[in-house]
């Protein structure tokens, strides 16, 4: 019998809808806390197959999610290309600059399969004990993985990225194409791995205007998706271009992907209007709704089903899961959308 999430991502609606939480592996769950010592710093806790592995599966005992996302994190594709990345505690990732053409000389696609071999394992060992949930893998989107490239590190405008491409589109240009080959090392690799179906995630999207979203967002992501189809065309792919906002039909459209996740903003009707009823909704409940919890995160997750009742939908969150977030809160979130 094929999965529920499987099904969603074929095209069927399903009463009540599958679901599945970004960040659900992580900081809020004790029992996460307790395996993080462990590890050393995060990279090194991503590249553990042992402890991933394990990691990705503790929501799925916990709560009986339909998904379970790849623990890992969207610069990994970076440090596989041989740019130099470390975790700066309470920063986020930190990494050496790209620049120049020098710079983009450093990065090798041929050095990617060997740098993944690590995440690969832990895919074929979540894979194993997975179950009936879907194993859903995923890696940053270029335009997203570029900004950190460049910048360095998070920022809030990541100006150093947004200037290269309008100073210097050619560098930008080939840089994106050096990460969307990558990508597709690494995206390949986790499917053959065991992974069910593909996530890109584009957390930067929206601070481009039309025509460089068009650009650096819309046109890689289908460059990504086509080259999926061909050597695994039964796989299916998710999207997300946070903040897209009036721009989400036309990713839908034009990418060929085969859902889209809606962020915290987008009012799931106008989504449901603007997306292409063959293509599945994913989305989008607030994460400080979840954190808040109590009878108006229920009666808001379930207005978000009610407005996409009858057309595929994937219930998850408009964002990751934050720390503060209170486990019992997941637990009754989760449980209200199966009772629906």
């Amino acid at each position: 019998m094929t999965k529920r999430i499987l099904r969603v991502l074929q095209g069927e609606a399903i009463w009540p809808p599958p679901a599945w939480l970004m960040r659900q592996a992580g900081r809020y769950l004790p029992e996460y806390r307790a395996l993080r010592q462990q590890a050393g710093d995060f990279l090194a806790l991503c590249l553990n197959p042992e402890l991933a592995a394990e990691i990705t599966l503790q929501p799925i005992r916990r709560f009986g999610m339909d998904g379970a996302i790849l623990f890992s994190d969207l610069p990994i594709v970076s440090y596989a290309l041989g740019q130099d990345l470390r975790y700066a505690e309470g920063e986020g990732p930190v990494l050496t600059p790209i620049r120049t053409p020098g710079d983009l000389d450093r990065l090798r696609v041929d050095r990617v399969a060997d740098a993944v071999a690590p995440v690969l394992e832990t895919v074929r060992r979540v894979r194993a004990g997975l179950g009936d949930a879907t194993l859903i893998g995923f890696s940053g989107a270029p335009f997203t993985v570029a900004c950190y490239m460049v910048e360095g590190r998070g920022s809030r405008e990541f100006a150093a990225a947004r200037g290269m491409a309008y100073t210097n589109p050619a560098l930008f240009s080939a840089l994106i194409d050096r990460i969307i080959e990558g990508n597709l090392v690494y995206l390949r690799g986790q499917a053959d791995a065991g992974a069910e179906a593909l996530m890109l995630f584009d957390s930067w999207a929206g601070m481009l205007p039309p025509e460089e979203f068009r650009r650096w967002v819309i046109e890689p992501t289908a460059r990504i998706a086509a080259a999926l189809r061909e050597s695994h065309p039964h796989i299916p792919l998710i999207g997300f271009p946070r903040l897209a906002g009036m721009l989400l039909g036309e990713y839908a459209t034009n990418t060929g992907v085969q859902a889209v996740a809606m962020d915290t903003s987008m009012d799931p009707a106008a989504a449901r209007a603007l997306v292409p009823a063959n293509i599945a909704l994913q989305g989008n409940l607030d994460p400080l709704g979840v954190v808040a919890g109590g009878a108006r995160m229920t009666e808001q997750a379930l207005a978000i089903c009610e407005a996409l009742r009858g057309r595929p939908h994937i219930f998850n969150l408009g964002h990751g899961l934050v720390p503060q977030t209170p486990p019992e809160n997941v637990g009754t979130l989760l449980q209200a959308i199966r009772s629906a």
